[in-house]
Order: structure tokens, then C-alpha cells, then sequence
């Protein structure tokens, strides 16, 4: 990928703005912008200020079910961002696509038979995200999941671990398994270049490992989050009951991106049929980007989600992202040393 350190920072949605990208690519890891929550527009400021900001490479992360995701990556090329992220698997034809055009192309995946599928296309590297990952997830643990994907297609892609990573010895822990580095999320959220508000950063703080939750109130998928009233309230709803709160935060969703309403039954129509979703769970999953705005951009834990790893439990504080990559590089480097007996 052309960066100095093997530690990726993850397009989390609200989150992954052009300082924390910039300042993890400034610190030698691969830094990748969230482009879900963004307009196309949007999208190619934020290009710009990263690029504004930095030399080093860095990544964009894509939904392979919006209806201009080929739009997307076509900016991409043009503006010169040279990682294409996928937050899921894409089609045969978008990764020709991204190969064509010479990008990167490192999709997350959250099992053994995704990887293959997307080796075979020709990708560049997976993301083997395991269950104590944050946001949507599965439920293979990471210390499975990640010799599985290894054994599977490391002889032909590169493959980076991801779902509790936030220090050295995760870092040797996942080489030994095989792989080429970590991703992680919830660390660089908690970071002082990350632009979630104060008073969320120390709720992420005060949570305890076993303070997160597994729901799919939420958007009808699985996604780890910090376990809250709101969530507890959600999980004893029926669907039929959260419907009103969905098509409100449709609603909400399409007046501030702008987005027509045939657009957002395009993308929703793309959705079920990527996702095998009901169109119940279409409907639900109109509530995420905006629950998850509210309260990592607006503060408001009452009507928002905290999409969190478990590894949320472990962090204590909020260095910046440069000493986190060197505390995690230094760490890495003494437990190596340490096995070599003196001579």
C-alpha cells in the first residue's frame, strides 16, 4: 500500500474525517475516509483537505449498495486517493473495475467463504474483521477467524486482522497468526485528532469490556455498540413498533444528504437485494447513519448509538494518533527483542 507501518485506521462512518486521515497517514499507518455518511460532494472536499494535508496514501471506504458507488470510485481515480475500502464484499465488476484503474482494492469480510469469493476476484488484501470488532459484525471471534482467512487465501491476497486490536502485542499476536498487520477502529475513535465530541469520547471511556452489546434494533443487521438505555429500550421493541422511528430517520436521512426519493428507493432496492434483506430491514436501515450522527456528531447518547469494539473496554485515554502508532510500533518491537535469548 506504499505506508511505513502495518496499521490500518478504519472508515468509520461520522468519524473518519480528513484531519484523522491525514494524521494517520502523516504517522505512517493507512488512513481511510468514511464515505457513507457523505455526498458525492462531500466526498470530493474531503479528498481535497486530506490531500491538502499529506503526501502519504491513504484510502476511502465505499458501500457496494449505494446507486453511484461507480460515480464514487471514478473520483477516487481522478483525485488520486489509491485505496478502495469496501465495508462490504463488492461485486466482480466493481473490483475489475478499481484493478483497472490501479487501486488498491481491500474489502472487510467476516468469514472464511467471503474471502475466498473476493480472492478470486482479484482483490489486493481482505479485512478479517472478528466478532469483538465494532459496528456491523459477525460472530466468529478474531483468533478464529483470522488463521481461517489466512489458511484460506493468504498465499494470494494480503490479509489484515481486525476486532480487538489496540496495542503492540496485538499487533505481534496477528502476525504470528499469519497476517500482514491489524485494523482497528475504536483506538483511532478514541483519539485527539478524532472529531467525536468530548463528552462521547469519555462515555466510550467509562465503558467497561463487557459494557457493549450486540443488536440489530438498530438497522436490522448486527452491529456492536455501547450498551445504553436507548439500546435496552430498542431491544424490547418489536420491529413493527421501531417502523415510525425508521421512516422518520429515512426521512431525515434524504432531506440532509439531499438525496431524491428515487434515489433512495434505488439504493434501497440495491440494499435488499445486495444484503438479502426484507424490505422491513431496509426500512431499519435508514435508522443507522442517523442514529449514529447523533451521537458522535451531535452529542446526544438519548437518541444516538455508539457503535464501539469490546477492545473499547481496555482504553484509558486519548493520545494523539501519531503516539499511538509509535507507542504500538515500540511495544511490537520490545516483545519481538524479548524472545531473542541474549547472545
Amino acid at each position: 500500500m506504499g505506508v511505513r507501518y502495518p496499521i490500518v485506521q478504519t472508515g468509520m462512518g461520522w468519524v473518519a474525517g480528513p484531519r484523522l486521515v491525514a494524521a494517520t497517514a502523516n504517522a505512517g499507518g493507512l488512513g481511510i475516509l468514511a464515505s457513507a455518511t457523505m455526498t458525492l460532494e462531500e466526498l470530493a472536499q474531503a479528498i481535497g483537505e486530506v490531500r491538502a494535508r499529506t503526501e502519504a496514501p491513504f484510502g476511502v471506504n465505499l458501500r457496494t449498495d449505494v446507486a453511484d458507488v461507480g460515480v464514487r470510485i471514478d473520483l477516487m481515480i481522478e483525485t488520486g486517493a489509491t485505496v478502495a475500502s469496501f465495508a462490504q464484499a463488492p461485486n466482480r465488476a466493481l473490483v475489475a473495475k478499481c484493478k483497472d484503474a490501479g487501486l488498491f482494492v481491500m474489502p472487510t469480510v467476516g468469514a472464511r467463504r467471503h474471502a475466498e469469493k473476493v480472492a478470486e476476484w482479484g482483490v489486493d488484501a481482505v479485512i478479517a474483521q472478528g466478532g469483538e470488532g465494532g459496528g456491523h459484525t459477525g460472530t466468529v471471534p478474531t483468533s478464529l477467524l483470522l488463521p481461517q482467512v489466512v489458511d484460506a487465501v493468504g498465499d494470494r491476497v494480503l490479509v489484515i486482522g481486525a476486532g480487538g486490536f489496540f496495542s503492540g502485542r496485538g499487533l505481534v499476536a496477528a502476525l504470528a497468526y499469519g497476517a500482514s498487520g491489524i485494523a482497528m477502529g475504536t483506538r483511532f475513535l478514541l483519539s485527539a485528532e478524532s472529531r467525536v465530541p468530548d463528552t462521547i469520547k469519555a462515555t466510550y471511556v467509562g465503558t467497561p469490556v463487557t459494557g457493549t452489546v450486540v443488536t440489530t434494533k438498530v438497522d436490522g443487521a448486527p452491529q456492536r455498540v455501547v450498551q445504553t438505555e436507548l439500546i435496552d429500550h430498542l431491544e424490547s421493541q418489536s420491529w413493527l413498533r421501531a417502523l415510525p422511528r425508521a421512516l422518520r430517520s429515512a426521512h431525515q436521512f434524504r432531506r440532509e444528504t439531499g438525496t431524491s426519493l428515487r434515489a433512495l428507493l434505488k439504493e434501497g432496492r440495491a440494499m435488499k437485494e445486495g444484503n438479502q434483506l426484507t424490505w422491513p430491514q431496509v426500512v431499519m436501515a435508514a435508522n443507522a447513519p442517523v442514529m449514529t450522527k447523533a451521537a458522535l456528531v451531535d452529542g446526544r447518547t438519548d437518541v444516538g448509538v455508539l457503535p464501539t469494539g469490546q477492545v473499547v473496554g481496555l482504553i484509558e485515554s486519548l493520545p494523539s494518533v501519531a503516539d499511538i502508532i509509535m507507542d504500538i510500533m515500540r511495544e511490537a518491537d520490545a516483545v519481538l527483542k524479548g524472545w531473542v535469548p541474549p547472545s
